[in-house]
């Protein structure tokens, strides 16, 4: 059955046409027929080698309406920055325990956040949490002294990117069940955010492909010259 379902969806996205945002988030929104809320993810190809430093894009963005999960944060701190870690609403905040559990396995989480003064320790940890996206990093504001303000800011909906070995950069913008201007919003603040993080010694077209998609739905393609030109009038017909 679920073969049948895919080949529905399938048929149902045009492989020759480069979509505009708006629709193409409406048609991935109509072809999710999954009994779940599916995650909406934009995919992006950037024209950058990430084997070169200088071409390694990477940072955060708040999604204007979040990402519509429940975020998982652990911070490691000690002293008043634990205490304010708590107060924010992380989920698990330790010092040298929390570097021992890490390092025992325990991975329950889906941002991890550290002050300067503790990330000696939590340097160790690095063939743990690189591979997998959670190791923090001044760049994407995830080592700080702020440690309040960065456990709300990701509870809120800011999201971390980073270019993968080929140059691909995926981010969740949202949930099927968000209205599609939410989702507009969303997408526009990630494009946004990857424009501006262009690295100087990129050269050629930056924006090589663009898709869109949801967590059991094929991908829709779009136009990587008009990725930009979002619907001003949907979004304030949306907002009002």
């Amino acid at each position: 059955m679920a073969g049948k379902v895919y080949k529905e969806q399938i048929a149902k996205v045009d492989p020759e046409r480069l979509y505009q945002p708006r629709e193409a988030l409406e048609l991935v929104q109509a072809l999710s027929k999954a009994k779940f809320d599916e995650t909406v993810e934009l995919a992006v190809r950037l024209g950058v080698d990430p084997r070169k430093a200088d071409q390694m894009v990477r940072g955060t963005v708040a999604l204007p309406n979040g990402t519509g999960r429940v975020v998982r944060i652990a911070v490691f701190a000690a002293g008043e920055a634990a205490a304010e870690a708590r107060e924010a609403g992380a989920d698990v905040v330790g010092a040298d325990d929390l570097v021992e559990r890490v390092t025992g396995g325990f991975l329950d989480f889906d941002v991890a956040i550290a002050t300067p003064d503790l990330m000696g320790q939590v340097g160790r940890l690095g063939r743990v949490l690189g591979p997998r996206g959670l190791m923090p990093n001044p760049r994407t504001g995830t080592v700080t002294m702020e440690v309040g303000k960065a456990v709300a800011e990701f509870k809120a909906g800011r999201v971390e990117f980073r270019t993968d070995k080929v140059g691909n950069v995926h981010v969740p913008i949202g949930k099927v069940s968000f209205t599609t201007v939410a989702l507009l919003e969303n997408f526009r603040a990630v494009i946004d955010e990857l424009a501006r993080a262009k690295p100087a010694s990129a050269k050629g077209r930056y924006f090589r492909s663009v898709h869109v998609s949801a967590t059991m739905t094929p991908s829709v393609g779009l136009d990587p010259n008009r990725i930009r030109l979002v619907d001003e009038d949907f979004l304030a017909v949306g907002a009002a």
